[in-house]
């Protein structure tokens, strides 16, 4: 594998000491992008030292680990001393991608402001309610939405800072104000937010290239490198083959891979993968068979580099892994497997099998 993905692969934790807590892992990013609940759940928990699915749970329904729209339109998790100031750095910039949106589905300033006015009576005094809730409250209030309406209505308003993930309530999702969730302390103006985005950036993903962190954080490249100069020697580059990479230096050190063979088993849409829309071909696997697309491609990285696919199924007494695979695993792979699979069966509190 390249240096570029051995660095990679240490900085985010996946390879290395493992971090200390849930706290550690998700405020080292800043944010982690959180699509798929449960996926994303495991991202947290393989870079933390011994985390579990109910661990992660708790700190959920605490509003310690907060779930909302921030950076790209997708949801992410954020930690909550860091939200604020995440929401000022990305949030004009997700509005704008969000613009063409928001005329189609009527999500108009007005309708917006409206929206805000029925979120902050009905979830007054710490409730927190259910997006069917909220839409009945909104139809009530002559605003019957429903679909990709509701759900730009509601994002509009995670961006203006007003809603924000409440507790799970059995397996459905709720919404809560932000006030309620965390510090009201105002966030630092944006030009503050975006050299402290920058800074988390480059120090967790680094090396990466100007375009990477423009993607991962929708920013336009003229906004990227003057943050990147506000930082001066804090932020240093290095070119490597035809491309200029971005780190912090110290954060992202030269450190030996693990001895090999190392499985590793991503989530949907980890940051490993998704932080590097421009470079990420760094850890793809070169040559050999193209593999069927499973309909959610977890990538499984043999030492670092994409070798195949896996998913999950789980009961109440075991998980079995299944995988898809471009040739057999040599018997030191599939020792290594069993490790990953146990691993993350660990994670679930559950027996873990793989094919």
């Amino acid at each position: 594998m390249s240096e570029i993905a051995a660095r990679r692969m240490h900085r985010q934790h996946l390879w290395g000491p493992a971090l200390a807590s849930i706290d550690d892992v998700v405020r080292d990013f800043g944010a982690m992008q959180a699509q798929e609940f449960l996926p994303a759940k495991w991202s947290i928990a393989q870079r933390a030292a011994g985390i579990t699915d109910s661990d992660v749970d708790a700190a959920f329904a605490a509003g310690t680990l907060l779930r909302t729209h921030v950076l790209r339109p997708t949801w992410h998790f954020v930690h909550t001393a860091d939200i604020r100031w995440i929401l000022a750095a990305s949030a004009p910039r997700v509005h704008a991608v969000n613009g063409y949106y928001y005329r189609k589905t009527g999500v108009d300033d007005e309708a917006a402001a409206r929206g805000r006015a029925v979120f902050a009576r009905v979830l007054a005094d710490g409730r927190q309610l259910t997006r069917a809730e909220l839409a009945g409250h909104l139809a009530a209030a002559g605003m019957p939405l429903t679909g990709v309406p509701l759900a730009y209505m509601i994002i509009h308003a995670e961006l203006e800072g007003m809603l924000v993930s409440g507790a799970m309530r059995g397996k459905q999702h709720t919404y809560a104000l932000l006030d309620s969730r965390t510090s009201a302390a105002p966030p630092p103006d944006r030009e503050e937010a975006l050299a402290m985005l920058t800074r988390r950036y480059f120090a967790c993903h680094g090396p990466a290239t100007i375009k990477d962190y423009c993607t991962w954080a929708s920013l336009t490249a003229g906004e990227a490198r003057r943050s990147v100069a506000s930082l001066g020697t804090e932020v240093r580059t290095e070119v490597v083959g035809e491309r200029t990479y971005l780190f912090v230096p110290g954060a992202s050190p030269p450190a030996a891979p693990p001895a090999s063979p190392v499985i590793d088993l991503l989530q949907d849409y980890d940051e490993y993968v998704f932080g590097y829309l421009d470079s990420r071909d760094v850890m793809l696997r070169r040559g050999g068979p193209e593999l069927p697309m499973p309909s959610r491609p977890r990538a499984l990285l043999l030492d670092g580099v994409a070798l195949g696919f896996w998913q999950h199924t789980a009961t109440k007494s075991a998980v079995e892994v299944s995988t898809v695979l471009p040739r057999r695993l040599t018997a030191p792979e599939s020792a290594a497997m069993q490790r990953a699979a146990d691993r993350f069966g660990a994670f679930l509190g559950l027996p873990a099998a793989w094919h």
